[in-house]
């Protein structure tokens, strides 16, 4: 995701799950994500998952991402098969089963529209407040919401899928 600050455009990751956001990683000025990177934001959601959802990695990690470059790398399958984590397998060009494309971004976009940051951290603090300040319903929704389009997108053999 890219953010307009000031003057600078921000890219962050959103990790989240149904009870909310576990990992909200934004990149330091200048950086682009590679493979390198990916795994270190990887690295950090391991933490965070350790600090905020302990259970869950007994249960086992399922990741769903798309195909870009960071996260298709050697790199990062090695990162993936040494922690026993599961990609959620998906079509190639499908912004129709990325959860943040259809349910996240808009309003995201919606809270920030009109405002400006005289800093980079000011831009953080008002994202982070907004995501602290969601209701739960709102990422249950949203996953729920991708099941219907995974089940859309298995009844059209992996075609586009509009909402």
């Amino acid at each position: 995701m890219a953010l307009q600050g000031s003057k600078q455009m921000k890219e962050c990751c959103i990790i989240g799950m149904q009870k909310g956001v576990i990992l909200l990683d934004i990149l330091p000025q200048g950086q682009c994500i590679n493979a390198a990177r990916y795994c270190s934001t990887l690295d950090r959601l391991k933490e965070a998952i350790c600090r905020k959802r302990p259970g869950l990695l007994r249960k086992g990690i399922v990741l769903q991402h798309n195909n870009a470059t960071p996260h298709s790398a050697n790199l990062t399958q090695q990162y993936l098969q040494r922690y026993s984590w599961e990609i959620l397998p998906r079509p190639a060009h499908s912004p129709d089963l990325a959860p943040s494309d259809f349910h996240l971004f808009g309003p995201l976009k919606h809270h920030l529209g009109g405002m400006a940051f005289e800093t980079e951290d000011d831009l953080i603090s008002e994202l982070r407040n907004w995501f602290d300040n969601l209701d739960v319903d709102f990422f249950r929704v949203g996953i729920n919401s991708l099941l219907s389009c995974w089940q859309k997108c298995i009844d059209l053999h992996g075609d586009y899928v509009e909402k």
